[in-house]
Parts: structure tokens; C-alpha cells; sequence
């Protein structure tokens, strides 16, 4: 067997090692953990900044090259933001030596010639209803895309037996993200990085944003805490005991 063939089998076998080797990239130990998961299905809570879409873009990308034929399909709230993170794994491609021929690019989507496309989406669910048995779904930002939209690619999942990947900030006590991380089965492998955990992230740049954003949505973006909205009119804590069976009669 040749040198290059063994180390294509081996980039195909650990996504890491495809990342140090043809991405130049060195994943940080829960990004290392992410991308050698064997699950179907993970939460990831991180901070801002803590390098959850790179690694994500990575992982797009080898299911598209490893895996012939294969449909990845990158989700957000906004069209936007979905291209934000389809811009990273075109970065990661370009990258590549010996070049991934691509038999279609656009903006949205990108089609390999082993007939593996990667589409990018905005939150609606009409968006996604015509695509079917998908091997990766990374869906970003995802306390904030609308619950309709995860029921929409469930089934397809099903199906393909394919991954799901959430990933975001959190953003309230509600949705099916928070839902997920709280009250999801052991199936889901869960993984938290908050901004004290990320090399890149200094503690006088946390100092400073704590004094400047206030302590409620300081712990909400940098310590990955789910809180109840300054509008709400109750608390998460006060609907869950109204809609409680469990009741003390009046004496």
C-alpha cells in the first residue's frame, strides 16, 4: 500500500488528523472530542468565539469527502448566518492540496464530483422539505431557529441514520435547544465550553465585557447560562410550578 494511500485511509478514519494534515488547523481538546464522536446526535453549548462553527466547517467537510454522495445541510436562523458558516468550509476547501474538484459552486451550495453536496439554509421549514436522507445536519445558532424547522429534519434523519448537531449560545429557557440540553436523552452527547475554557479568550477581555454588557447576559454569552428574558412577565421557574399536578389544597 502507498504512503499516500495510507494516509488518505487514515485522514478518512479520524477527522483530526484530516484537519493537522490538509486543513493546517489543530483543533483544540473539545473540538478533538467533537469531531472523533461516534454519536448521532450532540449539543454544543459554547461561548462566543470558542471555535464551534471552524470545528463544524471541518466536519462538513470530511463527510463530504469521505463520504461519496453524501448531503450535508448547514441550518441557522438567517440565510445569513447559514452562509456565514458554508463561507468557512469553502475557506477549509481552498486549503486542500491536492485540490476536492467541485462539479457545482454557488453561494448557497456546493456539489463535489463524488456527487456529495453541502447546502446552506435559513430557518424555515419549507426550505428543507425537499431534501431527504442527509448525512450531517449542523444547524447554527440554534436557540434561536424555530422549533418547526427541527421537526422538519428529524424524520429525515430517521432515515438516513444520519447526524444531528446543535449548536449555539444559549438563548432563554425555552425552544428546543434548551429543551435538548436539559431534558434530552442519554443519546445526546453534550458538550459545554464557556469562555473561561477557551485558550483564545483572555480574562482581561472577559473583565472588561462583565463591567460593560452587565452580569445577566455576561453569564448568557461567555458562562453558557440559560435565563429566563428580562421581558418575561413570569419566570420559567413560576410557569413550570403553575402547569405542576402537584398542588397543596387551601385550609
Amino acid at each position: 500500500m502507498s504512503i499516500n494511500l495510507c494516509r488518505d485511509l487514515a485522514h478518512a478514519l479520524d477527522p483530526v488528523a484530516f484537519a493537522q494534515d490538509r486543513l493546517g488547523f489543530d483543533p483544540d481538546p473539545w473540538q478533538r472530542r467533537m469531531l472523533r464522536s461516534e454519536r448521532r446526535k450532540a449539543a454544543l453549548n459554547c461561548c462566543r468565539q470558542s471555535g464551534k462553527s471552524t470545528s463544524t466547517s471541518v466536519l462538513a467537510l470530511h463527510t463530504a469527502i469521505y463520504d461519496p454522495g453524501s448531503l450535508v445541510l448547514l441550518i441557522a436562523p438567517a440565510l445569513r448566518q447559514s452562509r456565514e458558516l458554508f463561507g468557512k468550509v469553502l475557506s477549509f476547501r481552498e486549503r486542500l492540496e491536492p485540490s476536492e474538484v467541485l462539479e457545482e459552486d454557488n453561494r448557497l451550495s456546493c456539489t463535489f464530483a463524488s456527487g456529495s453536496r453541502i447546502v446552506c439554509l435559513p430557518g424555515d421549514p419549507k426550505t428543507v422539505r425537499g431534501f431527504s436522507a442527509p448525512a450531517l445536519v449542523i444547524e447554527d445558532e440554534a436557540a434561536q431557529v424555530d422549533d418547526a424547522m427541527t421537526a422538519a429534519v428529524r424524520p429525515m434523519l430517521a432515515v438516513s441514520n444520519g447526524r444531528l448537531i446543535l449548536m449555539s449560545t444559549p438563548f432563554g429557557r425555552r425552544g428546543h435547544f434548551y429543551e435538548t440540553w436539559e431534558n434530552g436523552d442519554d443519546d445526546w452527547e453534550r458538550i459545554e465550553i464557556t469562555a473561561e475554557q477557551c485558550p483564545r479568550i483572555s480574562a482581561d477581555f472577559l473583565k472588561t465585557e462583565r463591567a460593560e454588557i452587565g452580569e445577566t447576559l455576561f453569564q448568557q454569552e461567555y458562562r453558557c447560562q440559560f435565563i429566563d428574558s428580562n421581558t418575561s412577565a413570569f419566570s420559567s421557574a413560576l410557569i413550570d410550578g403553575a402547569l405542576s399536578d402537584e398542588f397543596r389544597p387551601f385550609v
